[in-house]
């Protein structure tokens, strides 16, 4: 403390970090910009950033961070105090097209029409709780770094009301809010988010986990995942590009996210909940964060082995086991059946095993340069272990096997199937939220 620093950015991040320094109570931050982008640059490239002119200000990078590090602190950079921020309850009456185009304009849409959250329609969204409207639900943030936003039961209800969903899913949306975990997720990868609804809610809101479950053809899923967007955009802070949301090409999944329940009744392994510790009978929403899909023609009998490696060749390796398999029924069935996985857990077992990265490719991804080197070199295994091998030597693609979800779903026309690049995050009871 009190030793004098100045923060060097990229140019693209100006109206983000300075959005976070006044959130941080540091308005009058002093920053230096330097070109982008910094990763995968060579030496000579960077040092012709830093001594070359700034892209915000045009001044020479040098001198900027100089006389940031030396000039004393004007008046209004001593300032003290907090900023009031008024959050009135409701807006003006309206025309519906005028209150539509407000809603637009204030950025509290996904960009499509909402249903207007009128008191009664809130109130009777709250018919699907025995919790009070102010009761303090969570916080949320689009990252670490970010302000946590507070809200509460009635304030879940107004984005629940908006995305069209009924009275009987609430307790689904605000387990989900209950997460903390936003759906949207401020990274320049563009994660989307994908949910799973276990346990006996899945029947009583109608949800499906049969023919199309991944697609928009349930109400249910459809606006539970659609909600989940909305109460993370006005609720938690993630709306605003450049600033608060950064996924330099967006993620198409983000509109409702990936919402389904698990067809417990066609899977021959036990549901997903029940191995992350809950009863069978309990209903429970689960979380996983992630960025896209891959495609499975079948579980061919000769080759079976080859397609599933191939099948996950394209997906980076990260600090954690960002890999999900939705296995169509009869996949699931052929492979308990004709190829001995009895456990979900074994057939996470096989893929850790088998889907393996040479150790040059490896060191050579970048994302693993950004997140798993600085880990390894820190001495976290097993990545530091992984560090003095011969470059042909295999490394696995996925560190942890548990960290690999399997989950059933779909309708049983084909044994088709997807693997995903989604990590589990956390799961939360639905119960305790009806």
């Amino acid at each position: 403390m009190g030793i004098p620093a100045v923060p060097v950015v990229t140019a693209p991040f100006e109206d983000l970090v300075k959005a976070v320094a006044f959130k941080g109570g540091m308005a009058r931050e002093r920053f230096v910009f330097v070109p982008h982008p910094v990763g995968g640059q060579s030496s000579s490239t960077l040092k012709a950033y830093v001594l070359g002119p700034d892209p915000v200000t045009e001044r020479p990078v040098i001198d900027e961070i100089m006389e940031a590090l030396t000039r004393p602190l004007s008046e209004e950079e001593q300032q003290t105090g907090a900023i009031e921020r008024e959050a009135p309850r409701l807006v003006e009456p309206g025309a519906e097209e005028d209150l539509l185009r407000l809603f637009l304009e204030k950025g509290w849409t996904d960009g499509l029409p909402v249903v207007l959250p009128t008191e009664g329609r809130v109130a009777e969204m709250l018919k699907g709780t025995s919790r009070a409207r102010d009761e303090v639900v969570g916080r949320m943030r689009p990252t670490e770094t970010q302000e946590e936003w507070e809200y509460t039961v009635e304030k879940v209800a107004v984005n629940a009301v908006m995305a069209g969903a009924e009275p009987p899913y609430f307790p689904v949306i605000l387990a989900l809010a209950a997460t903390r975990e936003t759906a949207l997720h401020s990274s320049t990868s563009s994660f989307a988010s994908m949910i799973v609804v276990n346990g006996p809610i899945r029947h009583e809101c109608g949800m499906n986990g049969g023919i199309g479950a991944l697609g928009p053809f349930n109400h249910a899923n459809a606006t539970i995942g659609r909600a989940y967007g909305l109460l993370s955009r006005n609720l938690g802070g993630g709306a605003i590009p450049g600033t608060t949301y950064l996924g330099s090409q967006g993620n198409p999944l983000n509109y409702s996210n990936v919402c389904f329940p698990e067809n417990e009744e066609r899977s021959p392994w036990e549901p997903f909940h029940v191995q992350k510790g809950f009863r069978p009978d309990e209903s429970v929403v689960s979380v996983f964060r992630g960025r896209g899909f891959s495609h499975l023609l079948g579980v061919r009998e000769r080759t079976w082995q080859e397609q599933f490696v191939n099948l996950v060749a394209g997906i980076t390796p990260s600090p954690r086991a960002n890999l999900t398999l939705l296995l169509e029924p009869i996949a699931a069935r052929m492979l308990e059946e004709r190829e001995g996985f009895d456990t979900k857990a074994r057939l996470s077992r096989w893929f850790y095993e088998h889907a393996r990265v040479p150790a040059k490719v490896y060191w050579d991804y970048q994302l693993v340069i950004n997140y798993i080197e600085p880990l390894a070199r820190k001495g976290v295994e097993p990545f530091a272990s992984w560090l003095d091998l011969p470059d042909d030597a295999l490394i696995p693609r996925f560190p942890d096997p548990e960290g690999i979800s399997v989950v059933v779903v779909g309708g049983e026309t084909n044994a088709y199937w997807f693997a995903a690049d989604f990590s589990y995050l956390k799961s939360q009871s639905i119960d305790k939220w009806r």
